[in-house]
């Protein structure tokens, strides 16, 4: 099974357009080492044919052409895509699916609440509608599922969602109900090998459940968002905290990272950065303490193979 990095920053990209903090500065001036990074989405398949992505973001069109494997190789009309699966209803996660409009269907999976989310509170997959056919999966919390394409019987990805707890309410719904299926993680097992990818963009604790998924997994993709709870206000970007937009801190003691090593899991990758995180300077001590402890930093492009 190969995991395909399309974009790994969180929303807004690297540099953000509207950003002048140190990262961003850096980013455009080319003072410190850094890479340019798209907003988080990742591409997996099991015979590197046939591919699915998890999560669809406004960078789409540039993610994909960026990757020969995503190209149309068949007839007039083709593309290996054979389903968007959704991790939640944020607008970096779902704005890409109206660049997929010229499909004739789109395969989509996602929970109940998602699904709701996005035809009612925020109408994109109606629009979507509008110009092809929404083939919509549902993804029942902790329920294991073989993706599939519409056309197809199956591929040998199992797919098990499982709630990542975060009561992050959405912007464009703030009144709507708090639910376990708003924010997912996913446990993509190769049927073939019985080995698995944890890919968990959003989280804001590291509770039992999530911990068994961490440490049964042989690779996991978790939420680099923030290297500080405090990053945002610190520098003037937001009066909000990391925690409070429901993504566990990197650093300190109660940060993911110290999490982790405790966990003792295989090879973890962090992904979804903000631009403000200093882990993003290839030489900031932020970025060798990660790298010390073995965890890696996601990179556009970047391809594991599990």
């Amino acid at each position: 099974m190969w995991v395909r990095v399309l974009g790994s920053a969180a929303g807004g990209g690297f540099p953000q357009w509207n950003c002048n903090c140190p990262n961003c500065r850096s980013a455009r001036d080319g003072s410190l080492a850094c890479q340019r990074r798209t907003q988080s989405s990742i591409a997996i398949s099991a015979d590197y044919e046939r591919w699915f992505l998890f999560n669809a973001s406004p960078d789409i069109r540039v993610q994909m052409a960026s990757f020969s494997a995503l190209w149309p190789r068949d007839g007039v009309r083709h593309t290996p895509i054979q389903a968007v699966v959704l991790t939640d209803a944020e607008r970096d996660h779902t704005l890409g699916l109206l660049s997929l409009r010229e499909g004739r269907c789109v395969r989509v999976y996602a929970t109940d609440w998602v699904h709701t989310a996005l035809r009612v509170w925020n109408p994109l997959l109606r629009t979507l509608d509008a110009f092809c056919t929404v083939d919509w999966q549902r993804l029942s919390l902790e329920e294991p599922l073989v993706l599939s394409g519409p056309l197809d019987e199956g591929s040998a990805i199992c797919c098990q969602a499982f709630s990542t707890d975060t009561g992050k309410r959405l912007m464009f719904a703030p009144d709507a109900d708090a639910s376990a299926e708003a924010s997912i993680g996913l446990r993509l097992t190769d049927a073939r090998t019985g080995r698995a990818v944890v890919y968990l963009p959003a989280v804001l604790e590291l509770n039992a459940a999530i911990r068994h998924q961490l440490r049964t997994a042989d690779c996991v993709f978790i939420d680099g968002t923030c290297w500080d709870d405090d990053e945002l206000i610190r520098l003037g970007c937001s009066a909000r905290s990391a925690r409070s937009m429901g993504h566990l801190p990197v650093g300190g003691p109660d940060g993911s990272l110290h999490q982790l090593a405790e966990l003792d899991v295989g090879r973890a990758i962090y992904i979804h950065i903000n631009n403000t995180n200093p882990i993003l300077m290839e030489d900031s001590p932020e970025r060798q303490t990660v790298e010390a402890r073995g965890v890696e930093v996601a990179y556009d492009g970047m391809e594991v193979e599990i």
